[in-house]
């Protein structure tokens, strides 16, 4: 998938609301994961880790390591749609602002509320941008590259990378607690339900065909324009090997 492709077909406009909100929304989720101050997710321990050796931001790290992790697309031939690169600068950006403008919360009550609400909208946010169709994030690819170049199983590829990640960034200094396994444990049925939840559908087979020439394996359901898919059409259509698919399985 290039990243001119993906930019054509029914509910362009829908879709890049979709992309662009959820990326933002990912990034403001991210950061009330830090401001929770009880574990952040696999690659956030990683980043902020780097954040505290370096004395960068928390989001100018992710957008670093994110471009980093793009350019390791070059050796496995993984391709880079529109939502790739944006990934890489939105969330970033969005997690800085959001640190910027929030105070700082105090109290263990207080601070459990935001870590659910947080953990809920990065589910959210998961749903809304995969579901847009513009490409994998840098980190989703890794994972699908790695798989298809290896043979090994997504779900294997996925858990070693993100042992490395976690153990990384628990190394320079990124928190691991109660909020990483709250994460590990509940964002994977939560993005499956908001990725069904924000598919968007194709009016008709040709037009799905068309788009999908293009883009990435993708929910599709037959039926009236601006039908919901049925939940068994959504995992028929997504692809095991693509990022889609890899959240479907968590």
């Amino acid at each position: 998938m290039s990243i001119a492709s993906g930019t054509r077909g029914r509910h362009l406009t829908r879709r890049l609301v979709q992309l662009y909100a959820g990326l933002t929304l990912y990034g403001i989720s991210s950061a009330l994961l830090v401001l929770a101050g009880l574990g952040l997710e696999p690659w956030g321990v990683l980043h902020q880790g780097l954040a505290e050796r370096t004395g960068l931001t928390i989001g100018v790290v992710s957008i670093v390591v994110g471009a980093v992790v793009l350019l390791l697309w070059i050796p496995i031939r993984q391709r880079p749609g529109l939502g790739t690169v944006s990934n890489v600068f939105v969330i970033g950006l969005a997690m800085d602002g959001t640190l910027a403008l929030v105070p700082e919360i105090h109290g263990l009550p207080a601070r459990i509320a935001l870590l659910a609400l947080g953990i809920v909208l990065n589910g959210v946010a998961t749903g809304l941008y995969i579901a847009a169709r513009f490409g994998p994030g840098p980190r989703d690819g890794l994972m699908t590259g790695l798989h298809r170049l290896t043979g090994r199983s997504i779900r294997l590829t996925r858990t070693l990378i993100e042992i490395a990640v976690v153990t990384t960034g628990f190394l320079l200094g990124g928190s691991v607690g109660v909020g990483t396994v709250l994460y590990a444990l509940s964002i994977g049925p939560l993005a499956q339900f908001f990725l069904r939840f924000f598919a968007v559908p194709e009016a008709t087979a040709g037009a799905a065909a068309g788009d999908a020439a293009d883009t990435a394996p993708e929910a599709t359901a037959g039926g009236a324009p601006g039908a919901t898919p049925e939940p068994g059409a959504v995992d028929a259509a997504v692809a095991p090997a693509s990022p889609e698919g890899a959240i479907l399985r968590r």
